[in-house]
């Protein structure tokens, strides 16, 4: 994908997603989501401050005594107070931007999106696609960038092959899946293990398994 097809992409996953958070009830707004600690609110505010700029994100880093993780966590947790209402407008009104936070890509604002939509609609049963392209595109970039998915040395001797898309990585026991699943993998949602399958599928659910 070319800059302009990820940035398209983008608007289109934002206005999708803030779709979806005007249908949730009061109760899906309190559920769990994929990643630990953050319920549905606290992912989707997360994403609407994707447009922090360098002032705001040096002092959010320096609440956080310098720890990164600590501020993505911090920034979240203040911003889901907002009233939840607030979340989907504010993530709609970010299409058709191109500003993005401090010394990332424009292939974060992707990875951001795709992988936290599913974030939120997988633990609440709701079913939301992903472009094939994109979620190869993003797959790439997440298995590129070592920290914070580590990816490489997570799945280590295995192969990931999409299956609807010629994107593979690695080498060793097959492990197939859609291109969406092997993202949602790379990323580290384990939640997408009964999705996959080949070979290598077993070994890879027992090193992975929490019960390790």
């Amino acid at each position: 994908m070319n800059r302009d097809d990820v940035w398209r992409t983008i608007d289109d996953e934002r206005a999708s997603l803030a779709d979806l958070l005007d249908d949730l009830s009061a109760s899906e707004w309190e559920t769990p989501s994929l990643c630990a600690g953050w319920r549905v609110r606290e992912v989707a505010a997360h994403l609407t401050l994707s447009h922090t700029g360098l002032p705001s994100a040096t002092w959010a880093l320096l609440r956080a005594r310098g720890s990164f993780d600590r501020m993505v966590h911090d920034t979240a947790v203040r911003q889901a107070a907002l009233p939840v209402e607030r979340h989907a407008a504010h993530l709609r009104g970010m299409v058709g931007s191109r500003r993005k936070a401090p010394v990332v890509t424009h292939l974060e604002p992707l990875l951001d999106v795709l992988v936290h939509g599913q974030d939120i609609a997988i633990p609440l049963g709701r079913r939301r696609s992903m472009p094939v392209d994109a979620a190869a595109t993003a797959a790439t970039r997440a298995w590129s960038m070592g920290w914070p998915f580590h990816a490489r040395r997570r799945l280590a001797g295995f192969a990931l092959v999409a299956t609807d898309h010629p994107w593979s990585v690695e080498s060793g026991s097959r492990v197939e899946g859609t291109s969406a699943a092997l993202l949602l993998l790379v990323t580290g949602r384990l939640a997408v293990l009964p999705q996959l399958s080949g070979p290598g599928a077993p070994e890879l659910s027992a090193r992975l398994s929490p019960l390790r």
